[in-house]
């Protein structure tokens, strides 16, 4: 699938004026009620029926969709497709899975549809029909369904699973895509580092770690040192060390590590807004995807924190960049 790089360009440039960008500041210093009809009048959520303040989510919602819709239509080929949507198919997945055998509600735990329809994923789960769902996709509900059928399962350990699986094959289908190559390894990367300082112990942290990345495990198992210096400093001279530090000035002080999760969430769009006025090739499609994904959770939290009676200060801290 290669498509119109010039074409899909001129479609961002026509589009991208509607994006929020820096207004998101100005909304910080409104009232919900405020910010809310200034969104509508944007034209955010464009075609959601809403009526009341409380019914932000359906804006955010309809602008998902049509972030989604670009996306399919205009992804330069099948890698960023998968980079960008097939995170999807394993939340589901592993949804449609927990659904099944620990009673949960599946339909308080779906996420938008992927590359695969959510129909063909819960028709698969039910009928026992993994292959159809991919060799990725499709042995990981196994393994997730029979652990259930063992009684073996826990909702930690299937998560490790569809995690685990999910960047092996993310990394396998973008191998070939320098760029795309790129970005799953450092999100790896941090999604071990994250792991690690969650976990009790070097031995489950590494049950759980992710492939994908560069880190070596030795490196990563330099985090549990005793020596509390050494381990705040043991990824010096690598890309990580800014990300390690605070994380590790959070924990110190009783913190969640928010500032750490923000940088993750925030990685791609931090990536290509340092490089934006060198742009080619599917760069600035890849870009211009991030963009709207922070937007819309910079929406979220903007209205759920106004609405909570959160002063601007505080919730500008907490908007992903864009």
């Amino acid at each position: 699938m290669a498509k119109d790089l010039l074409y899909t360009n001129g479609v961002i440039a026509a589009t991208e004026k509607y994006l929020l960008k820096d207004r998101i500041f100005k909304l910080c210093e409104t009232g919900a009620e405020e910010a809310f009809r200034a969104l509508t009048e944007s034209g955010f959520g464009k075609g959601a029926e809403v009526s009341s303040v409380y019914e932000y989510e359906r804006l955010v919602e309809a602008d998902e969709r049509a972030t989604d819709e670009f996306i399919r239509e205009y992804a330069p080929s099948r890698a960023e497709l998968i980079y960008l949507l097939a995170a999807r198919d394993f939340h589901n997945a592993k949804a449609a899975i927990k659904a099944k055998y620990a009673g949960a509600d599946g339909e308080k735990m779906f996420a938008p549809e992927g590359l695969i329809p959510l129909a063909e994923i819960l028709r698969c789960v039910e009928g026992r029909e993994y292959e159809a769902l991919g060799k990725h996709l499709g042995g990981t509900v196994r393994a997730a369904a029979e652990l259930f059928e063992n009684g073996q399962a826990s909702g930690a350990e299937i998560g490790i699973i569809f995690e685990k699986a999910q960047y092996a094959y993310l990394s396998s289908a973008c191998a070939r895509h320098g760029l795309l190559k790129k970005l799953v390894a450092v999100k790896a990367d941090m999604t071990n580092i994250l792991t690690a300082l969650r976990s009790d112990g070097a031995e489950y942290a590494e049950a759980c770690y992710v492939d994908g990345g560069k880190l070596s495990h030795e490196k990563l198992s330099a985090l549990f040192s005793e020596d509390a210096e050494r381990a705040a400093h043991c990824l010096d001279g690598t890309p990580y060390s800014d990300f390690l530090h605070k994380c590790v000035e959070d924990r110190a002080a009783g913190l969640p590590l928010t500032r750490a999760e923000r940088i993750f969430d925030s990685y791609e769009t931090e990536y290509f807004a340092a490089k934006k006025y060198e742009l080619q090739r599917n760069r600035p499609f890849l870009y211009y995807v991030f963009r709207r994904r922070a937007e819309n959770s910079n929406v979220r939290i903007l209205m759920a924190c106004l609405l909570a009676g959160m002063n601007e200060q505080d919730i500008k801290k907490r908007l992903r960049t864009f």
